[in-house]
């Protein structure tokens, strides 16, 4: 029933979605924090939730707009599962918000194979990947992938590889004004830039389960589609490269960032949700569909309700 309702995109699927992220949010708050749920800490907990509800319209936008998937919302389906793997996310703003700028980010670095307008989307994609390193350091990462769009798509105009750096000043001289007019000072803080390898900082046995769990999906949804990618249309390869090096960049994030936690992981969950939509697109038994994504609903609520 899962697989042939997400088979296409219907208003239920949106409305299922809406509803069970809200009533998975608003369980998180009660469970985890002790807070009084006073006027300013609703008003800071619904920011957050409007901005996974955004992150949901992001990654639907991009799938379906760019062709990247048939016209599913399987993307849409897997990425409500990995936010349930992980929920200590719906509570982390900073880390949300990074992600939200990455996806509009993504977003026009995407469209650039259209050649309308390639200097406005670089520049538009390298002032989000900014912005976003603003409230997580290491999403800088993301700025090569605006390099590698260059490449595939305009790199024969010399303005193109100098744009991204013009947008490195405007977010500067943005986050110097800020930081004047909210705290009358400037100062950067240089654990900004620390990095860790410590991959073992969980003390939660679920956290550990849930990890191996969505590294194992990784590497099942990474290597199935770069296997396919030679039967990918000649015209959308790009766009899938692109997707590739975002999610290896999203790891990239995730191994370099100090404070290591399965937030992080969000990075990873757009490329990595269009990437499993196409593998579910191309399964032809039904009810070995069915099964799979049952399963993986599944063990999403399970991890979900084990870490509250």
């Amino acid at each position: 029933m899962i697989a042939s309702l997400f088979s296409k995109t219907r208003p239920i699927n949106y409305a299922i979605i809406l509803v069970l992220i809200v009533f998975c949010f608003f369980l998180y708050q009660f469970n985890v924090n002790n807070e009084a749920f006073t006027l300013h800490f609703l008003f800071q907990k619904g920011i957050v939730l409007l901005l996974i509800l955004f992150s949901f319209f992001l990654i639907n936008f991009i799938s379906l707009k760019n062709s990247l998937t048939k016209n599913d919302n399987y993307s849409l389906l897997l990425f409500f599962v990995f936010v349930l793997l992980f929920p200590t996310i719906l509570d982390n703003t900073n880390i949300v918000l990074s992600n939200v700028f990455l996806l509009l980010a993504l977003r026009r670095l995407i469209s650039l194979k259209t050649l309308n307008s390639p200097k406005e989307k670089i520049f538009d994609a390298s002032f989000w990947i900014f912005l976003s390193a603003i409230f997580h350091f290491w999403s800088i990462l993301y700025i090569v992938l605006v390099f590698i769009s260059i490449i595939f798509h305009s790199g024969k105009d010399y303005k193109n590889w100098i744009l991204p750096f013009v947008s490195f000043l405007c977010v500067w001289i943005l986050y110097i004004f800020a930081s004047l007019v909210l705290y009358d000072n400037y100062t950067v803080n240089n654990a900004i830039f620390n990095v860790s390898f410590n991959f073992f900082a969980f003390d939660n046995v679920f956290q550990n389960m849930a990890l191996a769990s969505f590294v194992s999906l990784s590497v099942l949804f990474f290597s199935s589609q770069t296997i396919d990618y030679q039967n990918k249309p000649l015209n959308m390869q790009s766009s899938y490269k692109q997707i590739y090096f975002s999610f290896i960049l999203a790891v990239g994030i995730y191994i370099f960032s100090a404070n290591k936690s399965n937030d992080l992981l969000i990075y990873s969950f757009a490329p990595l949700s269009i990437l499993g939509a196409n593998m579910f697109e191309k399964f032809e038994d039904n009810i070995y569909k069915e099964v799979s994504l049952y399963l993986l609903v599944g063990l999403g609520f399970f991890f979900f309700f084990a870490q509250l």
